[in-house]
């Protein structure tokens, strides 16, 4: 009954036929005829933007074909049928509901006979798709937003001006201040460092203070084995360096964790994929598989690395390294907003960047498309001064959260045998924090500095 009524309203309805044709779909009717109606209309409706007369409608059902011609002698008759005094509903809202919950159960319907197909090996899938398939049937809905009316939606602005966005804190002072007060979700983080100076340390030092403030964290390494990232995070919640973590006794080592989880309401999941072989769907399956077995919803995903990903969109050697290093970060940031989450992640510096003390934007290496995409991007920066003071510089290279004027150096303080970062003393800061414009190592960036230092 209720796809009669449906198609007859497809018709006649034009209010009602706007705003469901988006997200009907000919598989939701199980009747051949039912389901040739209902293409016709859609068809013409994409052709003409309206709805069809009954009369046209015959007219392009004899001309279609595909169906016997008992079944077109039945579309036909279907099709005079329907009266617009029959299609009057007083409540137009309650229509929309019944189709909704309609479409809906048609999605979940043909979702569990697809997952049969599937599973008796008949289906086009393999057993790995049933999750994303549920998924998306259990997800239909209508969404009749179309867009801000700057107008008519300015009270709603306003409360959007005055509420306050959730972040995710850093456990670092000046991380803090410059991303007024955390990531974002739906956002891209990059790390920006050569090899060895601390990207995966800081990601991990990052994944522990998350943990402790009873946030969920989701850590895919595609560099080093899952026991080895437990391992620093082991290090710096129990307060240990790593070389002592192997000499623990056992039972040490169990007070220790004891300790520690009482205190810690998040959890932590890592997971491995070989160098090179895992993509943005590969991370979407296995989001899917920790929610559905584990009840798991991650508060922020960390990357590492990116560049160590491969693209879900760009096969084969034929690509650049500036094309695939791009797509995988647009999947990356396209993935956090699917997820509504903040995703962290890192990547290398070019060669001439590695021995740079004064890292821009141009030093990242294979692709410039990165930094364009990313929300916040930041360069770890180590020397020998550095690492005698236990430190590490941190300079400002993209900022959407705030001024990347503002505080664009600063210094944190590193304990690499523990895997930890920490705050410094201020003085610490005064030699290094500017207030005059900072200009990047480009070519560009020494010309604006060279005038500056004339101006003043």
């Amino acid at each position: 009954m209720i796809e009669k009524t449906i198609l007859s309203n497809l018709i006649f309805n034009d209010e009602y036929t706007r705003k469901v044709l988006p997200f009907l779909d000919e598989r939701y009717f199980s009747d051949i005829v039912d389901k040739k109606i209902y293409n016709l209309i859609k068809a013409y409706h994409l052709d003409y933007n309206e709805c069809p007369s009954q009369e046209a409608l015959v007219i392009e059902l004899n001309n279609a074909g595909g169906l016997s011609d008992d079944q077109a002698e039945a579309a036909v008759n279907q099709i005079n049928e329907f009266n617009p005094a029959n299609t009057e509903v007083s409540n137009n809202e309650w229509l929309l509901d019944q189709t909704e919950k309609f479409c809906q159960d048609k999605a979940i319907y043909n979702a569990i006979m697809d997952g049969i197909q599937i599973i008796d090996g008949k289906g086009k899938e393999d057993a790995g798709a049933l999750p994303q398939m549920l998924s998306d049937a259990l997800s239909v809905s209508f969404d009749n937003h179309i867009g801000h009316d700057w107008l008519e939606d300015a009270d709603e602005r306003f409360e959007f001006y005055k509420r306050k966005e959730v972040k995710i804190p850093f456990d670092l002072d000046y991380f803090n201040r410059i991303t007024k007060g955390g990531l974002s979700k739906k956002t891209l983080n990059i790390a920006l460092a050569g090899t060895g100076v601390g990207k995966s340390m800081f990601m991990c030092h990052c994944s522990a203070g998350n943990l402790t403030q009873g946030h969920n964290v989701l850590y895919i390494t595609l560099e080093m084995a899952e026991e080895r990232i437990a391992e620093r995070v082991d290090a710096n919640l129990l307060n240990t360096t790593i070389y002592e973590l192997k000499m623990l006794p056992k039972e040490a080592y169990e007070k220790k964790m004891n300790r520690v989880s009482s205190k810690t309401p998040g959890k932590l999941i890592i997971k491995e994929y070989p160098t090179a072989s895992a993509h943005t769907g590969h991370f979407r399956h296995l989001l899917q598989e920790l929610k559905i077995k584990k009840q798991f919803i991650p508060d922020i995903i960390y990357v590492d690395y990116l560049n160590l990903m491969m693209s879900h969109r760009i096969r084969g050697a034929s690509a650049n390294s500036y094309t695939i290093v791009k797509s995988i970060a647009e999947e990356l940031r396209g993935l956090a907003v699917e997820f509504n989450v903040p995703i962290v992640s890192a990547t290398q510096t070019t060669r001439s960047g590695y021995s740079s003390t004064d890292i821009g934007l141009e030093d990242t290496s294979e692709s410039f498309g990165l930094p364009a995409t990313a929300d916040f991007m930041f360069a770890l920066i180590s020397s020998e001064e550095l690492e005698d003071l236990a430190q590490i510089l941190v300079k400002q290279l993209k900022n959407r959260y705030s001024d990347p004027n503002w505080n664009r150096r600063f210094v944190v303080g590193v304990d690499r045998s523990k895997m930890k970062m920490y705050d410094v003393e201020q003085t610490a800061q005064e030699d290094i924090i500017e207030d005059t414009p900072v200009f990047d190592n480009s070519k560009s960036g020494e010309n604006l500095s060279s005038k500056f230092n004339e101006f003043i």
